[in-house]
């Protein structure tokens, strides 16, 4: 009697080329709808992160309102000093408005350590106007995060050797750019927004109403230069190297703290909303893709899209809707 075959194996079962492929389209297109939601989570993520330092400021600007009986001053200049700038009238010792609010951002012993009669410029305050706080910085930005080195305006470093820490926060000195004007002592008459050099805004000066009136807002440092910490006498605010490539020129040193809106008397038909693909080195500028966080006078921080009215803008930056 014969003995039965061995039974043979079972062939394994295998994808086809046609069907590696097929699957292989579905991961492709599954990540496909999958990565843009991913990224817009993870920028809402830091568009959240952005506005809650931004908080933190705002409360600071008031913390600084309890304790002086004013809000900080966009940047302090003794504008009488035989030393100041003949183009500009800035001098010693330019304190910004961030220098200013630092005791009330949990920064007290940076703002201990500023010889403030010094002034920003001076070597003796390089360890602390050039430090890194995160409380200034915006995730969503790709700028630089390294402190710069002060320059003058063809781009060479500046005499004085200044170092200044980054920030991608400015102060809203009103529509006009007053850096911008024939040099004079006071901008009391020209700069129309809360925060300026040397202003001195109490509440009752903000007629329009702190809830409706920008203090703060963001500019980008993929955009040009900002310092937290105050600006330098003779020094001139650098566009980045792809901004200057695109036209964008450098502004006086008071656009390392602060911005304007528009309109200006020098160009009277421009206004810069938030994101405005001008994008100069004294405008709000932010890489939120749907607009610009902003400081209110109250407190409040608010995401301005980058599709609001000009007009409307404009009013918002004034103390006086005008």
């Amino acid at each position: 009697m014969s003995c039965p075959p061995p039974p043979q194996p079972r062939p394994k079962a295998a994808f086809s080329l046609v069907e590696l492929l097929v699957v292989i389209a579905i991961i492709g297109v599954l990540v496909g709808l999958l990565l843009p939601a991913v990224q817009s989570a993870r920028e809402a993520a830091r568009r959240s992160q952005c506005a809650s330092h931004m908080r933190q400021l705002g409360l600071a600007l008031h913390g600084h309102l309890d304790a002086r009986r004013r809000f900080p001053a966009g940047y302090a200049a003794d504008t009488a000093s035989p030393t100041r700038d003949p183009d500009t009238f800035d001098a010693a010792p330019g304190t910004g408005w961030g220098l200013a609010i630092a005791a009330f951002i949990e920064a007290a012993a940076v703002a201990a350590g500023y010889d403030a009669p010094a002034g920003v410029a001076v070597a003796a305050n390089r360890g602390v106007v050039s430090q890194r706080l995160a409380v200034f910085l915006c995730p969503t930005s790709t700028g630089p995060r390294e402190p710069f080195a002060a320059q003058s305006e063809s781009g060479s470093p500046h005499p004085s050797g200044a170092v200044l820490g980054r920030t991608d926060f400015v102060a809203n000195a009103g529509h006009e750019d007053p850096w911008d004007v024939a040099a004079r002592a006071s901008w009391e008459g020209i700069a129309n927004g809360p925060l300026f050099r040397n202003s001195r805004t109490r509440p009752a000066d903000v007629r329009d109403g702190l809830s409706k009136t920008v203090f703060i807002g963001e500019h980008s440092q993929a955009l040009s230069q900002k310092a937290w910490a105050g600006v330098v006498p003779g020094a001139w605010c650098q566009p980045t190297e792809q901004q200057r490539l695109t036209g964008t020129a450098a502004e006086h040193a008071a656009a390392l703290v602060l911005s304007h809106s528009g309109p200006a008397a020098n160009e009277a038909s421009v206004i810069h909303v938030p994101n405005d693909p001008a994008g100069h080195c004294d405008q709000m500028f932010s890489e939120h893709p749907s607009g610009a966080n902003v400081v209110f006078g109250d407190g409040s921080v608010r995401l301005v899209e980058a599709a609001i009215d000009r007009a409307a803008w404009a009013a918002s930056c004034s103390i006086a809707g005008d």
